[in-house]
Formats: structure tokens, C-alpha cells, sequence
């Protein structure tokens, strides 16, 4: 698994390297300081996970998220921060991050990233318990109106709950192949890019 590591924090971003390269099937391929060095550094180096802090000099994690996303849509990016902003959230979410983790929670990190390395979408705790109350709103939406089956529904809806397809699978009696392939439907009726999205959508129109 190779891995960029963009921290503002010197200290943080080489403490990281160390306690990451300590398994060896981790890479620290190149660290970055900045937003725009993060951005450089994509492109050159096309990492598994881009590990990145959000408040920073300059460009800042989450403007440099949506400009790597926008230009790589299938990049993973992990945010690491000490803030537990609800502002922030919100925007990580919405853009399509593979997850936001609070640097206090470190022991949660390398879990963190096997699993989004496995396309999986991870939030600490903490941020989980508060997705649903930041992105609720209360407009109802019309799913019908987009072609969206009965089965489509029940997949959107354990998506929102932090599913993953295989658990997914699991409960509604499918093959991982068959979830796979609703979600490909889901994501272009909706026209939505990856299933973090699709949990935004589901709590912005619940």
C-alpha cells in the first residue's frame, strides 16, 4: 500500500511515516507540507491513500481534496485532523473523502487505512454519531422520480448506516456481485460519483 502523507506539522508528518512504514506492507512514498504540495504530489506519485491534514497554511486539505478529486475521481483520501469541526465534516463528506479521523484517535489510523484501501469509507466515532443530524434536511425526496427501485432503497439506506457491500450482501440475501451491481445503478440514476455520496444524499433528502 503506497501512501502520501500531507501534514503542515513536520513533526506530525514524520511520526506518522515511522509508525506507518513499521508494517511492511506500508509505503510513504513522498510527505508534503501544504495543499498544493499535496496536489503535486498526487500527480506524481498516484498513491493508494493520500493521508492528509486539513488545516493548513495556504491551500488547505479540503481545497485540495476537491481539487485531486476533480481531477482523479477515484483517488482515496483520508483526512486527519485534531479538529472536530461540524463544518468541516460536512464538507468532507460532500466532496467524497474516504473518511475524516481525528489525530487523537491514532491508533485508529492504520486500521483506518486497510480499510479504506479496501474501499471501504471510515469516520471515528465521534464524527460518525453526528453525520446524520448535520446533513439531515427536511425536504423529502421523491425516489420513485428517479427510477430508484424498492431494492435500490433498502441498499441506499444501509449504505447511509456505514454498510459495506459484503455486509450488505449478508443481510438482504445478494451476492457481493449483485450489490456491486445496484450500486452502479444507484450511483447513475442519481448521478452521484461513490457510495459516500450516496449516504450524503440519502441524510440531505431523508
Amino acid at each position: 500500500m503506497k501512501i502520501i502523507i500531507v501534514d503542515d506539522d513536520c513533526l506530525v508528518a514524520g511520526a506518522l511515516k515511522t509508525i506507518l512504514e513499521a508494517n511492511p506492507d506500508i509505503e510513504v512514498t513522498a510527505t508534503g507540507s501544504d495543499g498544493e504540495e499535496a496536489c503535486s504530489l498526487y500527480r506524481e506519485y498516484l498513491p493508494d491513500i493520500l493521508l492528509m491534514d486539513i488545516r493548513m497554511k495556504g491551500m488547505d486539505g479540503l481545497e485540495a481534496s476537491r481539487k485531486i478529486l476533480g481531477e482523479f475521481p477515484e483517488a482515496k483520501i483520508l483526512l486527519l485532523t485534531t479538529f472536530s469541526d461540524d463544518e468541516y465534516i460536512v464538507k468532507a463528506l460532500r466532496l467524497g473523502t474516504k473518511g475524516y479521523l481525528l489525530k487523537q484517535d491514532h491508533t485508529s489510523i492504520l486500521p483506518a487505512l486497510q480499510a479504506v484501501y479496501s474501499g471501504q469509507t471510515v469516520f471515528g466515532t465521534e464524527i460518525i454519531s453526528k453525520i446524520p443530524e448535520l446533513l439531515q434536511s427536511s425536504d423529502g425526496f421523491d425516489y420513485a422520480s428517479r427510477n430508484i427501485s424498492e431494492r435500490e432503497l433498502d441498499i441506499i439506506r444501509l449504505i447511509a448506516n456505514g454498510y459495506s457491500n459484503k455486509e450488505i450482501a449478508t443481510e438482504l440475501f445478494l451476492s457481493e456481485g449483485t450489490v456491486r451491481n445496484y450500486l452502479s445503478s444507484i450511483l447513475d440514476k442519481l448521478q452521484l460519483r461513490d457510495r459516500t455520496q450516496v449516504a450524503v444524499f440519502y441524510y440531505q433528502h431523508k
